[in-house]
């Protein structure tokens, strides 16, 4: 079992409810100032693994993640898919008429932007959701909000003025956990692999190809700028399959036939998306 595992942001953020929900109640939790944070406190040793969000439903893939991904050499062992249930949070015995100003994270802003509007509200972005609840505790706001988690409210001792509040009742968020080991074997498998094709016409089509003829299913394709090659890319692809089942071994034999650059970020037991009913 792991005793500390790293998220971005602050207690209640959604990440932490995610390292919660992936490894249980009794794990240490290890909040990290940015995305970065959280892969340094894997390299230095302050935790032995992390949870970053990688896709929301809403608003795509979190580019960052990716990016931090290809930097270190880290290994994708799991996943959980998170609804986000986005709160607005005051100071015990604020009433909502006396809100004038929302914090929150620029997403969870924009995410929540209708009853934002209609309350009239000043929106005022902040680093992360928990950091916004954490605010209004520590400089004593009684005519702002934050917009952030149940899980928040309860830590900061603030009061749920409004729950549900996002424009879009499906709002989730998938996140990866982190670390030096391999990911476990499920019934459902999932690989990540980062791939950049020769500069020839076709090629990509070929890589696409190789997993077709394997009746290998794809789930994501993605494409990266590469920051050493400008107007260059990679492409991100998440693959149903094990990186030990024979017919992906042979996929991935095959593919350095069309490749410049091929890597397995991981291979892991899918998450079962249980607000989908999958």
């Amino acid at each position: 079992m792991y005793l500390t595992v790293a998220f971005q942001g602050e207690r209640g953020a959604y990440s932490e409810q995610a390292v919660l929900a992936y490894f249980g109640p009794d794990v240490t939790v290890f909040p990290s100032k940015s995305m970065k944070d959280v892969f340094e406190s894997i390299r230095k040793k302050d935790a032995q693994a992390g949870m970053v969000p990688v896709e929301n439903s809403l608003a795509g893939s979190i580019n960052e993640t990716y990016d931090l991904l290809l930097t270190y050499d880290f290994q994708i062992f799991g996943e959980v898919i998170i609804p986000v249930d986005h709160c607005l949070l005051a100071l015990p015995g604020v009433e909502i008429e006396r809100v004038k100003r929302v914090y929150s994270h620029p997403q969870a802003l924009a995410q929540c932007q209708g009853f934002i509007a209609n309350l009239g509200l000043e929106a005022i972005a902040v680093y992360d959701t928990a950091g916004s609840a954490r605010l209004l505790t520590e400089e004593g706001m009684r005519d702002a909000a934050a917009i952030a988690s149940r899980r928040a409210a309860e830590i900061y001792g603030l009061e749920i003025l409004a729950s549900g509040i996002q424009d879009n009742p499906g709002n989730r968020t998938r996140f990866y956990a982190i670390g030096t080991e391999e990911g476990r074997r499920g019934a459902v498998n999932k690989t990540v692999l980062t791939l950049a094709t020769l500069h020839r016409p076709g090629t990509l089509y070929e890589c696409l190809g190789v997993f077709a003829r394997r009746n290998l299913n794809l789930l994501k394709l993605e494409s990266r700028p590469m920051k050493d090659r400008p107007w260059e890319y990679m492409f991100y692809l998440d693959v149903q399959a094990h990186v030990k089942d024979p017919d992906f071994k042979e996929a991935l034999e095959e593919l350095t036939r069309y490749t410049t650059m091929l890597r397995v970020l991981g291979s892991f037991e899918s998450a079962r998306d249980v607000t989908m009913g999958a």
